[in-house]
């Protein structure tokens, strides 16, 4: 009777999103020895634009995770392997090592894409880690001379272990080997792995050498140098005990290199209008007990803001335009794609409703609560966060007023919206209590000049102020 052979297969990290280099492993949802289907999601990964599942494109059994919860991969690098049943011929023992099981080899033309608009061409590069090397000297005694210190040879490299390589240790010989529960007590304390000395077996840094390592970091700074000493000593950084550490990654790295980006690229400019929109929350409480727009849809001041700014956009077009910097030319898109900027626990996303222009209250209605949703469960796919063309955000919901908010790269401007407030307001002739928010438009003074963008602003505050015009104007 012939033998089962099982050969061993291997999945990629993927391009799941529009020229990334790498993701974050957020959640396995395997471990080795699970029976995995095709399309079954084995795992979720964050990338700079958001949270993806990944599914498995074939059968099996998982032979081997490469990387703990918490990494960082490239594009392209291997992060599970899984033995799938063959044909009959030279048998491979079912009960085989990881390591003794000949891996199949890739195809080089060809990448795994699941996500995202094509397959990457090129390399992945990475930015090269780097290194700080601490000189420690010493003061000698007055009567001998000064003799220069012999090189230090650099530390052995300690070989990995033929077996498979346990997934708390990594394959790698980039990064230090720590067990995941050691890193995360590194990352709560801020320390970098690769300053710790380790004393553990095969060189793995233990839970001890990380406290030992931030205890000599928060040790009182340095005694002072004495005269005659050979060298200054390099000032080593002091962690204060109460600090946390957080790394700049994922989305909040996208949202960071995208913001710079676009404050030293796009000319700012910012105006504000306070606006009494008494009306439009009457109107809002009249459509959520009406039920014009449908009992289960979400009705909102959100909503009516989107509708004013969407008929000023139709009433000035030249607004939801984009600047071509290779072809020197100003693109007026034929489409408005309205991002909303919505915080999550990830960080500021800012997808987009695509065609918002072309929707009815209703419609626009029951996109805005289906992107909000979205977002605060870290749904929101790559996808809906491309191609924005004009974008609310809405700052009043943490009680601010009013801000000068930086335009999502790519577009001519942006809407903040401060809080509602009961104020002193002069109508028809009285001072009375009505209720006021401050609106502040930017926009990229290349594209749009101060007088269309203070028609956009003064048609949004317009609709607002008397709702019933987006009847008549829309």
């Amino acid at each position: 009777m012939a033998t089962e052979v099982r050969s061993l297969r291997e999945f990629k990290m993927p391009d799941v999103g529009e020229g990334l280099t790498e993701a974050e492993i957020l959640t396995w949802y395997v471990k080795p020895g699970d029976t995995v289907t095709d399309g079954q999601v084995f795992c979720e990964v964050e990338t700079a634009k958001a949270a993806v599942e990944l599914p498995i494109p074939f059968d099996g059994v998982v032979e081997r995770l490469f990387f703990p919860a918490g990494a960082t991969v490239d594009v392209g690098t291997v992060i599970i392997s899984v033995a799938v049943a063959g044909e009959a011929g030279a048998a491979v023992p079912a009960a085989a090592p990881v390591a003794a099981a000949p891996a199949v080899p890739a195809e080089p033309e060809r990448r795994e894409v699941l996500v995202g608009y094509g397959p990457r061409t090129g390399a992945t590069q990475r930015r090269a880690r780097r290194t700080t090397t601490t000189t420690v000297t010493a003061t000698p005694a007055p009567a001998a001379p000064v003799v220069p210190a012999a090189p230090v040879a650099p530390a052995p490299v300690v070989p990995a272990p033929s077996a498979a390589p346990v997934l708390d240790e990594q394959p790698t010989g980039e990064r230090p080997l720590a067990k995941p529960p050691v890193r995360k007590l590194a990352k709560d304390l801020g320390i970098d792995l690769r300053a710790v000395v380790p004393t553990g077996r095969d060189g793995v840094i233990t839970r001890e050498d990380v406290h030992a390592h931030a205890s000599a970091l928060a040790a009182p700074a340095v005694a002072p140098v004495e005269a005659g000493s050979v060298e200054a000593a390099v000032p080593v950084p002091v962690t204060v005990a109460g600090d946390v550490r957080v790394p700049i990654k994922g989305v909040r790295k996208a949202t960071a290199q995208a913001m710079v980006a676009s404050a030293f690229t796009a000319p700012h400019v910012t105006e504000f209008v306070q606006v009494d929109v008494t009306r439009t929350m009457k109107f809002v409480r009249r459509l959520k007990e009406s039920g014009e727009l449908g009992r289960d849809v979400r009705i909102s001041p959100l909503l009516l803001v989107a509708k004013a700014l969407l008929t000023a956009v139709k009433r000035h077009p030249e607004i939801n335009a984009q600047w071509d910097e290779a072809a020197q030319e100003i693109v007026i898109k034929g489409q408005v794609n309205l991002g909303i900027a919505a915080a999550t626990p990830r960080g500021l996303i800012v997808p987009n409703i695509k065609d918002a222009g072309g929707k009815t209250l209703t419609g626009l209605a029951v996109s805005l609560g289906e992107l909000i949703d979205t977002a605060r469960q870290g749904k929101t796919s790559p996808g809906d966060m491309q191609g924005g063309t004009i974008t609310i955000t809405n700052v009043g919901v943490f009680g601010v007023d009013t801000g000068t908010p930086i335009l999502n790269p790519g577009e001519a401007a942006i809407l903040a919206v401060g809080t509602i407030r009961d104020m002193p307001w002069v109508h028809k002739g009285k001072v009375v209590p009505r209720q006021v928010t401050t609106l502040a438009l930017s926009f990229d003074h290349r594209l749009v000049d101060g007088e269309l963008g203070s028609k956009v602003l003064a048609d949004v505050a317009a609709l607002l102020e008397r709702p019933k015009r987006l009847i008549t104007w829309g």
